[in-house]
């Protein structure tokens, strides 16, 4: 059986990323509290994969594991899109207008903005995660208190929802990506993420581009960070369709190869279609 690690108590978002890919297939999930654990667990073989949390439609990329992808011996071998919903979990009997705190993550108190302008005597109070709040919530037995969380967190500590889908955002979704120890041959791969550096001389990210254009490749994101220690250089961040067992697809990579100082294939897996997590 497969021990599966995700970051955050049970009932996050996080664990629910891992019962979507994993749907169906045997498996233990396994709680973290820092994204350096994970990656050192599935380095050493400890761990067979883990959910990592890589991009929001709302804030963008999550630098920090992309960062951690380029740093590590790890590889992406799948990607996950879950659907952030945010719901008002309290006790039960429990009436909103009665509320006087709500504890969250400070991300979906972000998110949740339009809620506490509607209902101006809740504070929202800021919580380590998600999951967490609710399982305070549950310890304090005090009905002016709730917590903003997923539906599992709600199932999980046995708390009923009094208010569905209180985020601002509707189309809030976070992207997880699956990685595992080694690169996989997995069946269907189309999308391919890589890390690159390039000489900070002009044209240069122009040249790379242009790879991709020649070849016909679709490019689907490019993203830039600062390269640490190096004032204001940066490294590239990119997914595009493909497979690495094509060889049009090879022959690019190898000429881009050419062109930079640095570079890393992140993964090779299956993209995931829209129709699949709407």
């Amino acid at each position: 059986m497969n021990k599966v690690g995700f970051l955050g108590a049970y009932g996050t978002f996080s664990e629910i990323a891992v019962k979507q890919f994993f749907r169906g297939k045997n498996y233990t999930a396994c709680s973290y509290t820092n994204f350096p654990d994970i990656i050192r667990e599935i380095e050493q073989d400890q761990l067979d994969y883990a959910m990592l949390p890589i991009e929001n439609t709302t804030t963008g990329i999550i630098y920090r594991t992309y960062d951690l992808l380029k740093d590590s011996d790890v590889f992406a071998v799948g990607e996950q899109n879950v659907r952030i919903e945010e719901h008002l979990i309290g006790l039960p009997g429990a009436k909103i207008e009665e509320l006087r705190e709500v504890y969250t993550h400070p991300e979906p108190i972000e998110q949740c903005r339009g809620f506490f302008n509607q209902h101006p005597w809740i504070r929202p109070i800021a919580f380590q995660d998600t999951a967490k709040s609710v399982e305070y919530v549950k310890q304090c037995q005090d009905p002016t208190k709730a917590a903003l969380a997923s539906w599992l967190a709600a199932e999980h500590y046995g708390l009923p929802i009094l208010m569905s889908r209180v985020q601002d955002n509707q189309e809030n979704i976070t992207r997880f990506f699956c990685i595992a120890h080694h690169p996989q041959k997995i069946k269907g791969a189309n999308k391919i993420s890589m890390f690159f550096v390039v000489n900070h001389e002009p044209g240069a990210l122009y040249h790379v581009i242009e790879v991709f254009a020649r070849h016909g490749i679709n490019m689907l994101k490019l993203e830039s960070r600062p390269l640490k220690g190096r004032v204001f250089e940066y490294c590239f961040y990119i997914d595009f369709d493909g497979s690495t067992e094509q060889r049009s697809t090879q022959e690019a990579l190898a000429e881009v190869r050419r062109l930079c100082i640095e570079m890393k294939i992140l993964g090779c897996y299956p993209k995931v279609e829209r129709e699949e997590w709407v």
